[in-house]
């Protein structure tokens, strides 16, 4: 039997096993398919992949990858290894399975570079992405990739963000309309606020009145399918062992689980809110109501692109996964980073003190460009939370073609040889922890760890080291390359703009003091918790600012 009928009866196999959803027969197929890859991987092994020294495997099934998931500092394990095995080195997975890890600046910058042509997604976040979001700017490669971001671009210009940075602030000033009840509510003597679900608020009605002209009304108090399906993820349990068995193979992605029934209605309901906003958008243009020739908004850049020129064109296809995309990305990703900053300014009140004392010295709210040009503390106050809660803290992809990786120092190879870069053969995962490289001893000196935005301010405050992190501001919180995140520029304006009204009219302190204990609790995303909180609550101590 030759090895392409052997493929075609063990996919076969599986896909009845996994169809027949009987916990037995998915275990065959798993079996199967492990066998086989076995049996590959002995023969990719005489190939010309770079042999690295790593951990030893901890787990005969997963390798290290089930307690990378459940720690709660994934980065600092990456981080130990590479003081152990130097700044690359590789990591036992799921049945067998390797991934190299890059935790050196040189390296990262040239794996960054060659995104989305020689690095590419692996099958199962290929899968994953367009199940759940379309084929959209996140999953796809190539020329395709090159062609959607060329056309959205103009979204997120400083000029487009110049125009919406009114909405940050009208975001910002409900939520502050609204605590202010509730403290005057409690007799005005401050309130506890569980600030997560606040900034949850700001960001969904923020990306829906800046991008798509719509408000969500999240901040009003009324209901939204869509904050309900996002906030449902909190409560759900992920299927650790599946999960990871998924992304060996990813046709279990077919197998009925809670949360994928929710990633369904996730779909389904930002298909729903995007044809909305799409047909509406259609009427105002044809009524007259916005000039399409010059709306640069996210909803407008995208109906141009239906009918633009090849080389920025948009297919339906494409738009809708583009307006998934920017709502899930939209909440998600800034409300985590504004909501850890909090949290750090309660932890730390001289510097919720230093930052409030720039921003009321100031006067008036600023407007964009004086944001982001005369606020100094504010803006090391932002990157510093970026630095130490990136909200994606690791990216794993797969060589689409065989390669050399550059180091910026030797490593040891299994065989003892050193080596000064490090040959990769088509297929071989490759893996890079922003956690691991922005909070790196070793790149950012012994304080790594720690919370302190002054770092930003002093001469000589980023290490030589971090300065060679090629990605934004040196860090790799929206990653570098090709697939560097299109709507930094977007977060960072909003963010800073809510920190500006929230931090001239609030104290904020830990509810049950300076000790208090904080976990990581998961939504769609990663997020801090109180220990012994349900869901991602962080319930804060807010009371005014009275000067």
């Amino acid at each position: 039997m030759d090895s392409s009928t052997m493929l075609v009866r063990t996919h076969d196999k599986l896909l009845e096993a996994i169809r027949s959803t009987s916990p037995v027969n998915i275990a065959t197929g798993i079996a199967i398919l492990w066998a086989l890859r076995i049996s590959f991987r002995i023969v990719r092994n005489k190939l010309k992949t770079t042999k690295l020294r790593g951990p030893p495997r901890k787990s005969l099934m997963f390798g290290w990858s089930m307690n990378l998931l459940q720690a709660e500092d994934a980065g600092s394990m990456y981080e130990e290894w590479a003081r152990e095995y130097g700044v690359a080195y590789e990591v036992p997975t799921t049945l067998g399975g390797r991934k190299i890890m890059l935790c050196d600046p040189r390296a990262v910058a040239h794996f960054y570079s060659k995104e989305t042509w020689t690095y590419l997604h692996t099958d199962f976040d290929l899968l994953h992405i367009t199940k759940h979001f379309g084929k959209g700017i996140l999953g796809v490669q190539g020329q395709d990739h090159k062609r959607q971001r060329k056309s959205l671009s103009p979204a997120f210009s400083q000029a487009a963000i110049r125009r919406l940075f009114p909405v940050f602030y009208n975001s910002a000033y409900k939520a502050k309309a609204a605590w202010e009840s509730l403290i005057d509510a409690n007799d005005g003597r401050g309130a506890v606020i569980e600030v997560q679900n606040w900034m949850n608020h700001i960001s969904l009605d923020t990306i829906g009145l800046a991008g798509f002209s719509h408000d969500f009304g999240s901040l009003d108090g009324k209901a939204s399918r869509v904050a309900e399906i996002f906030g449902t993820f909190a409560t759900l349990t992920l299927n650790l062992p599946l999960f990871l068995f998924t992304q060996v193979f990813p046709l279990l992605l077919s197998v009925p689980t809670a949360m994928g029934d929710l990633f369904g209605d996730m779909n389904q309901t930002l298909t729903d809110v995007s044809r909305k906003f799409l047909e509406r958008s259609k009427e105002e243009k044809e009524a007259g109501v916005v000039d399409g020739k010059d709306d640069k908004s996210i909803i407008g850049v995208l109906i141009k692109a239906k009918d633009a020129g090849a080389d920025i064109q948009l297919s339906m296809e494409e738009i809708f996964a583009q307006i998934k995309l920017f709502i899930a990305a939209g909440y998600e990703t800034t409300s985590v980073s504004m909501t850890w900053a909090l949290l750090e300014l309660a932890r730390n009140p001289d510097i919720q003190t230093k930052l409030r004392t720039e921003l009321l010295a100031f006067g008036s709210d600023p407007t964009y460009d004086q944001l982001t040009n005369s606020h100094p503390y504010l803006d090391a106050v932002v990157h510093e939370t970026l630095r130490l809660y990136p909200p994606l803290a690791e990216f794993l992809r797969q060589a689409g073609e065989d390669d050399v990786i550059p180091l910026s120092e030797p490593v040891h190879t299994k065989s003892g040889r050193v080596v000064n870069s490090i040959s990769v053969t088509r297929g071989t995962q490759i893996g890079v922890s922003a956690a691991c490289i922005n909070r790196s001893a070793a790149i950012w000196g012994a304080d790594a760890k720690v919370f302190r935005p002054e770092r930003w301010l002093e001469e000589g405050g980023i290490p030589k080291k971090a300065q060679e992190v090629q990605g934004y501001r040196h860090l790799l919180t929206f990653v570098d390359g090709p697939r560097s995140c299109l709507g930094k520029g977007f977060a960072v304006a909003e963010f800073k703009a809510v920190m500006v009204v929230l931090i001239k009219n609030f104290m904020f302190e830990m509810r049950d003091g300076p000790d208090t204990q904080i976990e990581m609790g998961r939504g769609l995303l990663p997020r801090p918790r109180v220990v012994g909180e349900d869901s991602t609550k962080l319930p804060l101590r807010v009371s005014r600012y009275e000067g």
